[in-house]
């Protein structure tokens, strides 16, 4: 009688489940996966379903509401500021309208003014980093994915205690689960020398309980709201490009100084309060009053699982479709959705120059073997496909035309598309471009051009691991 009852609840629990997966899920793939696994499986499927399953982050979106009603009494001047800057944003060879879709995606505009630097590896960028700190002032927002208490976070702790220590506020915001490894006296160190310090958990209150599928997985340092930071680095002597046991690290950040840091302040402003429940008023004006004459036009586009839209995913889809002659794209995690996969074989029959830049050493074997799956119909259709020798590739960064830079923590899988919370750089004009191109150009000499027989003559057993592998993509 007892055994009866719980087959006939779980199997209940599978229907409920199924309508639920069949009203939220975001793709029809996800939702027939999920809905075949929960009237079959339901003892399983059921509570991985509440755990994996669920493609947005509704608590998030609550505590976003509470920042926007704290945030409606800066509004009018920020607007007016910003608007005075999107009025003169399109300067030299900027792609002008081409670029309009990504405004409405990231619900703020390109602002003209700003300087950038290219940080071509960790060295450069935690030596900027850190001077930067060093000069703060007023406020240090900090945040990132992974951080570890080798030698690279214990300087940034004793950095943050000495600045906290000069009256300095600072604020450190960590992934509970990127930094799971993070002892707890590291932040007890911190917390005493009056750090204001705390994790980013997916599963704070009674409805977010079993969301741990959801990460912060963005990078994100400012200063005083002078200068910014973001990129694929986290903080980890891996990440200054020494032998790991993938090889010697590759990667990309961007140093910003300008009125685009308000893209860089708004996020952190709502993933602090999700986390805390309150609200930090920063020097708003300030950011936007701060401009540099021969700047360029630059566009923070934060993203997440509490978006109304895929925000990532459609950027990218969006840079793609905007190629017309140069499309190339660096990123460790490629396992792109049948959109994106589409929309690149289609920019190659428009003539577009379509290279994909990825590690030939692989961190996570099951994103390295699904790749396999797709990559012999794109390789056929002409999209160059590199794998990186050296060591391990993090950096994530495309290039649009010789116009169009991107730089940030967006992966092109499913996890970095509806999963995680991102955040990307775009920055608009030839003189950067042309960097960039610089050091893209740099690493395809240095990798193996893939050719359709890698994937034809793979053995059975592998191409077998591959679509097994593939799908898993959507909780990748």
């Amino acid at each position: 009688m007892v055994l009866a009852l719980v087959i006939a609840l779980a199997q209940i629990l599978g229907v409920l489940s199924s309508v639920s997966a069949l009203l939220t899920a975001r793709t029809s793939q996800g939702a027939i996966a999920w809905i075949v696994s929960l009237n079959t499986f339901p003892y399983l499927a059921v509570p991985l379903y509440w755990i994996f399953g669920r493609s947005r982050f509704e608590g998030y979106v609550d505590s976003r509401k509470a920042v926007d009603h704290e945030f409606r009494r800066h509004q009018d001047r920020l607007m007016g500021l910003l608007n005075l800057l999107k009025s003169r944003r399109y300067q030299n060879d900027t792609p002008g309208g081409r670029i309009l879709a990504v405004e409405r995606i990231a619900e703020l505009p390109f602002t003209g003014g700003n300087a950038v630097e290219l940080l071509e590896n960790g060295e450069d960028g935690f030596r900027r980093m850190f001077q930067a700190i060093r000069r703060a002032e007023r406020y240090v927002l900090v945040q990132f994915y992974i951080v570890r208490a080798d030698r690279v976070g214990l300087e940034l702790r004793d950095l943050l205690l000495d600045r906290a220590a000069a009256g300095v506020r600072v604020f450190f915001l960590y992934d509970e689960i990127g930094s799971y490894k993070l002892p707890g006296r590291y932040l007890r160190d911190l917390r005493e020398g009056g750090v204001r310090v705390t994790s980013f958990s997916s599963t704070r209150g009674k409805r977010n309980r079993f969301q741990i599928n959801f990460r912060n997985h963005r990078k994100v340092l400012v200063v005083d709201g002078r200068v910014g930071y973001v990129g694929g680095l986290n903080v980890g002597e891996e990440y200054l490009g020494e032998t790991s046991r993938f090889g010697p690290w590759r990667d990309t950040h961007l140093e910003i100084a300008g009125p685009a840091l308000v893209g860089l302040q708004l996020p952190f402003v709502e993933d602090w309060h999700w986390a805390t429940g309150e609200y930090l008023d920063l020097d708003w004006e300030e950011v936007m009053e701060q401009t540099y004459p021969q700047g360029h036009n630059v566009l923070v586009v934060p993203s997440g699982p509490a978006d109304e839209f895929p925000t990532a995913g459609l950027m990218v889809q969006h840079a793609i479709h905007s190629a017309q002659r140069v499309l190339w794209i660096a990123s460790p995690y490629f396992v792109p959705d049948e959109g994106v996969q589409d929309a690149l074989k289609l920019a190659v029959l428009r003539g577009v120059d379509v290279r994909i830049l990825i590690p030939d050493r692989p961190d996570h074997m099951l994103v390295f073997f699904s790749a396999f799956a797709f990559l012999g119909p794109m390789l056929e259709a002409g999209v160059r496909v590199y794998r990186y020798l050296p060591g391990f590739l993090h950096q994530k960064v495309f290039l649009v035309d010789d116009q169009v830079v991107g730089i940030g923590t967006v992966n092109l899988d499913n996890r970095s598309f509806r999963l995680n919370f991102e955040i990307t750089a775009i920055v608009l004009g030839s003189r950067f471009a042309g960097r960039v191109r610089g050091m893209l150009l740099g690493d395809f000499s240095r990798s193996r051009e893939m050719i359709p027989e890698d994937v034809s003559k793979m053995p059975l057993r592998l191409r077998l691991a591959s679509r097994v592998s593939y799908l898993f993509a959507p909780v990748q």
